[in-house]
């Protein structure tokens, strides 16, 4: 069973602690942070940390792949820190960067919280139409009135929901922006879309449908974050809490019915004209370009920018083309990783591959099958592209297209049933399944060697000296009950009457945490130590810490680890007690000879007891 909590601790030491990360959302598989210094990112730590498939720099993001269970990894990291937000939805004011890097942030924060309820709904509307065109359920009845309802509400709706995720993004109030959204799909306005000779107070407007619109919204709202932090530095406090939203709702509506809303219908009329016209014209062309690009677009997060896109073109022409060779992009990557499956001898590389390929073909979730295979084997994901592009374009002569939006997956086939020639569907799907399952199982791949069973080593007992000078006391004595009841590892905690902590053995630097609070220590015997000076002294951000070494350097006993004020530290509110803990107790499982009362850096404090003296000593 995963250890979801052991992966969301690598995860945060790996990207430079809590206080590196200025956000953090996740989409279906990747945790997205936005870091203050991308230089205290360790990249090779992240990619060993159990649960993690790789990480990628795109977007104005540090992305963390870690598969379908990104959801219980974050949740476990909002457990040990203040980071992030129900739904992945604590966002900043926007990354710094390039312009286009802040759009692609800009784009997936705001449609990440939405992504699965669009999808769910998607797929719910898209077994529907199934249904109907084979006569399973007849759409005059009330049952069919009621499933469309549910299934269709949320897209049709979604201005609602953007609402919310773009407040939060622009960090406006939210609730502002839903009755802004609820303005523009009012009951007694959408009737009013084509209506001839409107007037607003002698401004003549032309009223556009707002019904699954993306930019509307989006555009206002952003107003909308700049007018309120104007109003509320200018208006009394007596009555700003009220006069603002009633201000920003007053002027932000007709802005929208005015100006913004024209304008973006007449854009979007354009674009959803202009991907009509590719798809019309040079079908082959955009299917091959979405079928073979696709998952290179995701493995840069470069595919956030065209999921307004597909909602556009559906706004605008009532179905999605872009959608069709997308699912060839897609399952080419599963076959890919199931030709390796079915190839493989590597008995790693097959139990890999298997659970990859399932993910793949049923759930569409290929960032297992494409990091953790397809790319470190290059072949196949070259063959999947290759399958991708030849499906897609298949797939985009017979004018195949999506009536709802789906994440792309064997489940969301039903999507494109009866919308276009179901024959060059089939025939795009089984090319983009089987070149590249065919390539891969027939043409190979370079296979990693099997890795050796490691050969045990004899652990010998470990004399940890004191790191500071101060006075022992019992590690139950620990004001935090994590290292208290001993589950971090055993050990014994020093009191500090000094600022220095000094290496208790010859040995390397394992962890060097930026802010100075802990470091962890190999024994060339194998015994791993963890020094953490005070107790939630991380909440300082390297406050008051001047650290002395680096991870990866060697060090002697006695060498200066890091200095500290602790005066200034006691101060700011933190006690310092410093446990000092043995964290592998599989080769290390007990301590004796415990040292008491006071002690100077340099002193026998415990021995670290190793599993081939238990097992004597038995």
């Amino acid at each position: 069973m995963a250890d979801y909590a052991k992966t969301a601790a690598g995860v945060l030491a790996g990207v430079g602690g809590e206080e590196n990360v200025q956000s953090l959302v996740h989409c279906a598989t990747r945790l997205r942070f936005v870091l203050k210094d991308e230089s205290k990112a360790n990249a090779s730590a992240l990619r060993a940390t159990p649960g993690v498939i790789t990480t990628a720099q795109a977007g104005g993001q540090y992305q963390v792949v870690i598969g379908n269970d990104v959801p219980e990894v974050f949740a476990e990291i909002g457990k040990i820190s203040g980071i992030g937000g129900a739904g992945g939805s604590d966002t900043p004011a926007g990354p710094k960067g390039n312009l286009f890097n802040r759009f692609i942030a800009m784009i997936s924060a705001i449609f990440t919280p939405l992504l699965w309820a669009l999808a769910g709904t998607g797929l719910l509307k898209a077994f529907l139409a199934a249904a109907v065109t084979f006569g399973w359920i007849d759409a005059t009845t009330s049952t069919y009135v009621v499933l469309n309802a549910l299934s269709d509400a949320f897209i049709n709706f979604l201005p609602l929901a953007l609402a919310f995720t773009a407040a939060r993004y622009f960090k406006a109030n939210e609730f502002t922006a839903f009755a802004i959204a609820a303005a523009l799909l009012y009951p007694t306005i959408t009737p009013l879309v084509g209506a001839p000779d409107l007037t607003f107070f002698g401004i003549p407007f032309t009223m556009v449908t707002y019904v699954s619109s993306v930019i509307p919204i989006i555009v206002i709202v952003w107003l909308q974050s700049h007018a309120e932090r104007f109003l509320y530095a200018k208006l009394p406090g007596a009555v700003r809490r009220f006069v603002t939203p009633m201000i920003v709702v007053l002027l932000a509506v007709p802005i929208v019915f005015v100006v913004i809303g024209p304008i973006s219908a007449v854009l979007s009329g354009w674009l959803g004209n202009g991907i009509g016209w590719v798809f019309e014209y040079v079908p082959w062309l955009g299917g091959a370009i979405m079928g073979g690009l696709w998952q290179v677009f995701v493995i840069f997060g470069l595919h956030w920018g065209l999921v307004p896109l597909f909602t556009l073109e559906f706004q605008t022409t009532g179905q999605i083309l872009l959608v069709g060779p997308v699912f060839a992009a897609v399952l080419a990557q599963a076959a890919a990783v199931a030709g390796v499956w079915v190839r493989a001898r590597n008995k790693s590389l097959k139990s890999l591959a298997a659970p990859a390929t399932l993910s793949g073909f049923l759930a569409g979730i290929t960032e297992p099958a494409i990091y953790g295979i397809n790319l470190p084997l290059k072949r196949p994901f070259a063959f999947g592209i290759v399958g991708g592009a030849i499906g897609g374009a298949i797939i985009s002569i017979g004018g195949v297209f999506s009536t709802a939006f789906v994440v792309p997956s064997g489940l969301a086939l039903p999507a494109l049933f009866g919308n276009g020639n179901m024959i060059m569907l089939t025939i795009g799907l089984l090319v983009a399944i089987a070149v590249p399952f065919l390539l891969t199982a027939i043409v190979g791949f370079k296979e990693p060697e099997e890795a050796a069973a490691p050969t045990p080593v004899a652990a010998n007992d470990v004399a940890i000296l004191s790191p500071v000078d101060g006075t022992v006391v019992p590690l139950s004595e620990v004001p935090d009950a994590a290292f208290a009841d001993g589950s971090l590892g055993r050990g014994v905690a020093v009191q500090p009457r000094s600022g220095a902590v000094y290496a208790p053995f010859d040995g390397i630097v394992v962890a060097a945490f930026p802010t100075g609070h802990a470091f962890g220590l190999r024994h060339a015997d194998g015994a791993e130590l963890l020094i953490h000076i005070g107790i939630d002294t991380v909440k300082l951000g390297g406050e008051h810490f001047s650290t002395k070494v680096t991870a990866g350097q060697q060090v002697k006993a006695g060498d200066l680890l890091v200095e500290f004020d602790g005066d200034a530290i006691e101060k700011a509110g933190y006690d310092l007690t410093t446990p000092v803990i043995v964290t592998n107790p599989d080769l290390y499982p007990e301590i004796t000879a415990s040292a008491a009362g006071p002690i100077a850096h340099g002193e026998p404090l415990f021995t670290a007891v190793s599993v081939d003296s238990l097992a004597v000593a038995k």
